[in-house]
């Protein structure tokens, strides 16, 4: 997308007040760990989501962790963060209208048709109410970079909700509510969207699976052990299923025809859920296209494969792994991972950020790449 020379101004304005990213080299882990590169690093950015198109690497970060940069930036080669879609989206200021500018995002996500879905809480506080227009799903087309479609949210939040993220089926658009636990549907034709299984046990965090990490049970502001209700969420490959559950576990898993049918009573619709995976608390998760979960345990600062058989494999333990986020899974096998350290952010240690700077952006291949066959005899000589 091309700026104009005083966008451009702008943007390198608020790059330089908001605190920078530094791409670096690929570099692997020691021997003893398995290749994880140092993809992009941020002495000021606190990122917790990362979606890549095309070459082109798109983090994101909600307001309350403190993070000093636009809420969506775009990186480029040489590490320069641009505000995206542009520096207006990123500009909101409490009191200003939150329908068309990024109030705190907390999700990214591809829709596998050439757009970025971007998911606001429309809460600028952790733990506060979403602001009436604040809560909103925006699409925005790929490369260009133009908002082609907001989708409000007020309708399906209430006191206390905290949209966390999305996933798209053959109908609709599916969205978890860690806040106020539930489902919140959204239908892909229309734009109207429904909460669903609100309350219901499947999405609401248990008070015997406390979240670990470093070691020590993370505590919320006010002291108590945090709880995090309907949290990671994936489509079965076929469409045909849900996978979620609250941040601690464990998963459940219902039909998305029940939950693309709006006749359905709310006790049919619970009668559809079953477990799924007694999965273990959570950064993040992607899914593989044979149907594996990729997930990132927090308490031992890993990458994990669950098959669909049920196994468990390690893939990589790390301790740069400390709450490692959302992951992407790109084409290519590659697993892009964003740790924002979010147990250590000043919000959860009384004002006193515990944060290790600076904020890294990893990547774990997942399969060996395919290798390059070069024909030396049409080599020029």
């Amino acid at each position: 997308m091309k700026t104009s020379a005083m966008g451009a101004i702008l943007t390198g304005i608020m790059m330089t007040a908001c605190g920078s990213a530094t791409i670096a080299p690929a570099t692997p882990a020691s021997k003893t760990e398995d290749a994880i590169e140092v993809v992009a690093s941020s002495d000021g950015m606190i990122w917790n989501a990362v979606a890549v198109h095309a070459g082109r690497v798109f983090v994101a970060g909600p307001r309350w962790t403190g993070s000093r940069g636009p809420a969506v930036g775009a990186l480029d080669a040489k590490g320069r963060v641009a505000p995206f879609p542009d520096a207006a989206w990123n500009g909101f200021h409490p009191g200003e209208d939150p329908s068309r500018a990024f109030v705190s995002v907390n999700a990214l996500h591809l829709d596998g048709a050439g757009a970025l879905w971007v998911v606001d809480t429309g809460a600028p506080t952790f733990g506060g109410d979403p602001i009436p227009g604040g809560a909103k799903l925006i699409r925005i087309g790929l490369p260009g970079g133009a908002v082609e479609q907001i989708v409000p949210l007020d309708g399906v939040t209430k006191r206390g909700s905290y949209i966390d993220d999305v996933r798209f089926g053959k109908r609709s658009v599916y969205l978890t509510d860690a806040g106020a636990p539930a489902l919140v549907v959204v239908d892909l034709a229309s734009g109207k969207g429904r909460r669903v299984l609100d309350g219901h046990a499947s999405v609401t965090a248990r008070a015997d699976r406390d979240i670990v990490v470093g070691g020590a049970v993370v505590k919320n502001p006010s002291g108590e052990p945090l709880r995090v209700h309907a949290d990671p969420l994936e489509v079965s490959s076929d469409g045909e299923w849900l996978f979620y559950g609250p941040l601690g576990g464990p998963w459940s898993r219902v039909p998305t025809s029940a939950l693309d049918d709006a006749s359905l009573s709310p006790e049919a619709l619970a009668s559809k859920v079953e477990p799924w995976a007694d999965l273990p608390p959570v950064g993040g998760t992607a899914l593989g296209p044979g149907g594996e979960l990729y997930f990132t345990e927090l308490a031992t600062n890993s990458v994990k494969k669950r098959m669909p058989d049920g196994s468990l494999t390690t893939l990589v333990t790390d301790p740069r792994l400390h709450w490692a986020d959302a992951p992407f899974l790109d084409g290519d096998g590659a697993l892009w991972l964003p740790v924002p350290q979010m147990d250590r952010v000043a919000l959860f240690h009384n004002g006193a950020s515990k944060v290790a700077w600076p904020i890294q952006l990893l990547r774990w291949q997942t399969r060996p790449r395919a290798a390059r066959v070069v024909d030396i005899g049409k080599m020029p000589r």
